[in-house]
């Protein structure tokens, strides 16, 4: 296979990837933490620029990894699960 269609395929199967790596009681207990401590977290009102956009850096890859989640349920057919809850 060349590589170009290796690299291809690989990023194909990522979400599904994600999925797998984010299921079972282990993988809920992550993504519960990584919700709490990014998307749920609230800065004061005088927070710096800087930590604005970290934080908001933070949140971002968080929810990419939801949204490589949701996809990769979504390919997995009628036993796929919901990561809200």
């Amino acid at each position: 296979m060349h590589p170009q269609a290796q690299d291809r395929r690989s990023m194909d199967d990522l979400p599904v990837a994600f999925a797998r790596c984010f299921s079972g009681t282990e993988g809920h207990q992550v993504l519960t933490a990584l919700r709490r401590l990014y998307l749920e977290r609230r800065l004061v009102p005088s927070a710096r620029d800087a930590e604005l956009w970290h934080l908001e850096g933070q949140r971002s890859v968080v929810a990419h990894i939801i949204a490589m989640i949701e996809r990769g349920r979504a390919g997995l057919g009628p036993a796929k699960m919901s990561i809200h809850g």
